[in-house]
């Protein structure tokens, strides 16, 4: 779970940095924060051998009404609603499940993984990357944009072609 949520945040984090003032202190603060609710939300709501069930709740949602667990985290390093309305994408479903986090930018826009790890024989997950080897490193986290109709727009936005190497990107429909 720790990786999984780790990988959100960290998703979430991007934007604070790059479109925001928020200083290191204070995105620490923020990434702390959300990490340690997500893990009180989701303790009781994760299920390895069953990924999907539980998959709605586990859902961050930004649309209309900010997410509550982060405008929590927000708030906590004095951010107001509105300002994390202006750093953070209009439209944003993003979800936490047992081995995959992914995320979907606009109502139509394309599912896009950010990480992704299969269940190993000795309990821990064995992360897959771009280059399809299994390794035990840290969630791949993809690069953003303010809104895309997907992926591979997202990173022609960039001035790229392809993902980078340590980055896992799939689409799903």
């Amino acid at each position: 779970m720790k990786s999984e949520i780790n990988a959100a945040v960290g998703f979430l984090s991007r934007f604070l940095r790059i479109k925001g003032h928020v200083n290191d202190r204070q995105l620490q603060t923020f990434n702390q924060t959300l990490q340690d609710i997500l893990a009180e939300q989701y303790k009781h709501h994760w299920f390895p051998d069953r990924p999907n069930k539980g998959s709605g709740y586990r859902c961050i949602r930004i649309n209309h009404k900010m997410d509550p667990l982060v405008g929590q985290a927000g708030q906590r390093i004095g951010l107001s609603i509105q300002q994390l309305y202006l750093l953070l994408p209009s439209e944003l479903t993003l979800w936490v499940d047992p081995f995959e986090v992914s995320y979907r930018i606009g109502e139509d826009g394309s599912i896009c993984v950010l990480y992704e790890s299969h269940p190993s024989a000795n309990g821990n997950p064995n992360v897959t990357t771009g280059n399809g080897n299994p390794t035990s490193s840290v969630a791949q986290v993809s690069p953003m944009v303010d809104s895309h109709i997907s992926c591979k727009e997202e990173l022609m936005v960039l001035g790229r072609t392809s993902p980078a190497k340590p980055y896992m990107m799939t689409v799903s429909s």
